[in-house]
């Protein structure tokens, strides 16, 4: 049982290795190698100080852990503008997959302003083992930032950058599958709605759309910056069936926008796909609500996050490893946005 001076301890302020070793009667050392798992411990005695750590409550400090180890098992995370719901979903995957490697995730920066100096002085403070980067508009910047105080980086979602390695979906293939559906699906007239034009995301996009149509002597109808969100689909849409040849198909390069499209020709009493076809790319959770039912490339989340840590990993345990650029392929979703094919075989390798 517990003596008063240890509940009033306990009660003041976290436990601490002293605390498990006055209740163990052991060393403070023998504590930390026990906690640590060290085998020079007897399993008995290492039994114990777990069930008395469980018991108190005790959970050790990063900046502890960071001193005996060099590492503190925190990976920031830098990400730009909030508008399109996929980065919030690559978040969520990020945090559960670096907490299997026991690692946690810290949101360093999220939208389009400038870093500021906050940012730099949370890498240091914290001592961050490592940093994704979604963000085109802040790559650059984060990335020096990094490489000052050497913390390793990975770009995720992006081209690499120097200083970094970088993992991303097939972004202009999956595009050039996309044109290649609605053209086997008689489409002649295709619009395309860009997104924001300094990201290789949608840069790649766009020309893989651009280079299918050109293999067919075809160019797009008309071609509108979207900005990569909602309402740039909703005023690409008025601009693109104000011009005299209208589409018989609009590719957005992401999802947030082609839902965006959808509702501008909703509000105009043009009919999807009836009248007019519409895809996406991203295969964000909302592309397949009945409303939207988009026809889309699903990046490969999952694939894209756990190869991202991997190298994060790799770079983390030497800094100097080589860059690479890592790029995987994404899978077709078919819904009912668009006219399809009559003949599907030739896709199904891609589903």
């Amino acid at each position: 049982m517990q003596n008063p001076d240890e509940l009033s301890e306990m009660g003041a302020r976290r436990p601490t290795v002293t605390t498990i070793s006055r209740r163990a009667g052991v060393a403070a050392s023998t504590v930390s190698r026990a906690l640590k798992g060290d085998p020079r411990i007897a399993k008995k005695t290492r039994a114990e100080i777990l069930e008395i750590a469980k018991e108190v409550g005790y959970m050790p400090y990063a900046s502890a852990r960071a001193m005996v180890t060099g590492q503190s098992g925190l990976i920031g995370f830098v990400t730009g503008g909030t508008d399109n719901p996929f980065y919030s979903e690559m978040l969520e995957v990020l945090v559960s997959r670096a907490g299997r490697r026991r690692r946690r995730v810290m949101v360093l920066h999220a939208g389009t302003e400038p870093l500021e100096e906050s940012t730099v002085e949370t890498l240091v403070q914290y001592q961050m083992d490592g940093c994704i980067i979604t963000s085109a508009e802040l790559s650059s910047r984060a990335a020096d930032i990094c490489h000052r105080f050497r913390v390793p980086v990975v770009m995720m979602n992006r081209v690499p950058l120097i200083h970094s390695s970088a993992v991303s979906c097939n972004n202009y293939g999956g595009s050039e599958l996309l044109i290649e559906l609605l053209l086997a699906a008689g489409h002649k007239k295709i619009a395309i709605v860009g997104g924001t034009q300094n990201t290789s995301t949608s840069l790649d996009r766009q020309r893989g759309a651009a280079d299918a149509l050109a293999r067919r002597g075809l160019e797009p109808v008309v071609q509108v910056d979207g900005q990569s969100n909602y309402m740039g689909g909703l005023k690409a849409t008025a601009l693109i069936i104000a011009e005299s040849h209208r589409p018989d198909a609009i590719y957005a390069v992401n999802d947030i926008m082609a839902m965006g499209v959808v509702d501008a020709l909703g509000a105009h009493g043009i009919r999807v796909p009836d009248d007019v076809s519409v895809i996406g790319f991203d295969d964000i959770r909302s592309a397949s609500w009945p409303r939207y039912s988009l026809t889309t490339v699903a990046q490969p989340i999952d694939a894209m996050v756990d190869r991202s840590l991997d190298l994060l990993e790799a770079r983390i345990a030497e800094n100097e490893t080589p860059a690479e650029a890592i790029h995987i392929a994404g899978k077709l979703r078919l819904r009912r946005s668009c006219r399809l094919p009559d003949d599907l075989v030739s896709f199904q390798q891609f589903v």
